[in-house]
């Protein structure tokens, strides 16, 4: 019998690892669950969200209709979630807490991906714009109702935490009128937003780094937008590249591709690991608390693999993201969308029956966020749908 895998694996608890049942709670008490901690429960609950769902049809480069195998943001939150629990994992942290707040990462993207989000920032300009990690907050706070007793999803404090400051302190947006949902909820339920989130939180951000940074190479090769032979001369990717290549010339492109992306994959959680751990012995972490108040993350990519992926994402914007082809999409997207926003705030009656209850006896800025929601929650295809039968006539055939 072959064994090229361990197959035991030493359980390890760092000391600035949250637990499980030490959470501060939920703003809605809840009787604790038979079979599931706190963490694993928001988790689940995430899972069997509307958003979630959604996520499915919303894309973040290419359009839904575009292609069965690019990845949505619900492939994407998936690999996402992986990577996060793979690296809590190894470092000692709760793996349940940093799989659930990258599930939840980007349950408030519109449609249309980074398109979808800049249409409705520069539609809800009057009233305050459009933030997508604000919107993420308010669908697990406030837009999905799936219980008799509250809005929103209910989850603990340190999932909630992690989902608005995962990137670090917030304070400084609070003044921002789009942020007024978390200003207001932040006076239910205290979630010291001018500290840091815990490392697990931290994780997620960093997962979501390494997975997009990661699949926009492989789906870019897919689509043909730029050619392996374009990467060589590109940091980090090129070098593996080049390894894949010398190690096993019979590779076809495609297996090529992949094994290179699986490495840079490794080469970048490998990263994350051997610097966190020397920031923690540096700052001599020993606790949640220490984390939250060390004054900068804990949870980081080295300075070379920082150079590193700066200098990807040049290729990436200057050979994919500004694209001509992703430029059409990104155009047909944010056309959509001001559209659709411009009539429905003009003749609200056209709303489903639903969000026209909702969009009634409310000032302008009032009805404009309740028409923000409605076309934030779309999928890409619903989307375009919805603007079809809203526009064209052939649609009354």
């Amino acid at each position: 019998m072959s064994h090229s895998e361990g197959n035991s694996y030493t359980v390890y608890r760092s000391p600035y690892s949250e637990i499980p049942a030490n959470s501060r709670g939920r703003l809605h008490p809840d009787a604790p669950s038979r079979t599931r901690n706190p963490f694993a429960r928001d988790r689940d609950r995430i899972i069997h969200s509307t958003a979630f769902r959604r996520l499915k049809e919303k894309t973040q480069v290419f359009v839904a209709h575009e292609g069965d195998h690019y990845r949505t943001r619900l492939t994407h939150s998936l690999e996402v979630a992986q990577i996060a629990r793979s690296i809590a994992s190894a470092l000692g942290l709760d793996a349940d807490l940093a799989e659930t707040i990258a599930l939840a990462h980007d349950l408030g993207h519109p449609p249309f991906g980074h398109a979808g989000e800049d249409a409705l920032d520069e539609a809800m300009k009057p009233w305050g714009g459009f933030d997508h990690n604000v919107q993420t907050f308010r669908v697990v706070t406030e837009l999905e109702h799936r219980y008799p007793d509250y809005l929103g999803l209910n989850l603990t404090w340190e999932t909630l935490e992690g989902v608005i400051k995962h990137n670090g302190p917030v304070t400084d947006r609070l003044s921002r009128p789009s942020w007024t949902a978390v200003k207001r909820f932040d006076q239910k339920l205290d979630l010291e937003l001018g500290g840091w989130a815990s490392a697990e939180a931290q994780v997620a951000a960093i997962a979501d780094d390494i997975a997009y940074n990661n699949h926009d190479v492989d789906d870019g090769l897919q689509a043909e937008l730029f050619r392996l032979e374009e990467l060589l001369e590109v940091p980090l990717i090129g070098p593996i590249l080049q390894g894949v290549r010398s190690e096993r010339p019979d590779l076809d492109d495609r297996l090529t591709r992949l094994e290179a992306v699986r490495r840079m994959i490794g080469a970048m959680v490998d990263d994350v690991m051997g610097e966190t751990l020397q920031r923690a012995a540096v700052s001599g972490v020993a606790s949640p608390a220490d984390v939250r108040n060390l004054g900068h993350a804990l949870v980081a990519f080295s300075p070379d693999m920082l150079e590193d992926l700066s200098r990807l994402r040049e290729f990436l914007f200057e050979r994919m993201y500004r694209h001509w082809k992703v430029n059409r999409t990104r155009s047909q997207a944010r056309r959509i969308l001001a559209e659709m926003f411009s009539l429905f705030m003009a003749e609200p009656e056209v709303l489903p029956t639903e969000w026209f209850v909702k969009s009634q006896n409310r000032d302008d800025a009032g009805r404009a966020r309740v028409v923000c929601d409605y076309i934030a929650g779309m999928t890409d295809r619903f989307a375009i749908e919805e603007h079809r039968r809203l526009f064209q006539l052939e649609t009354w055939a």
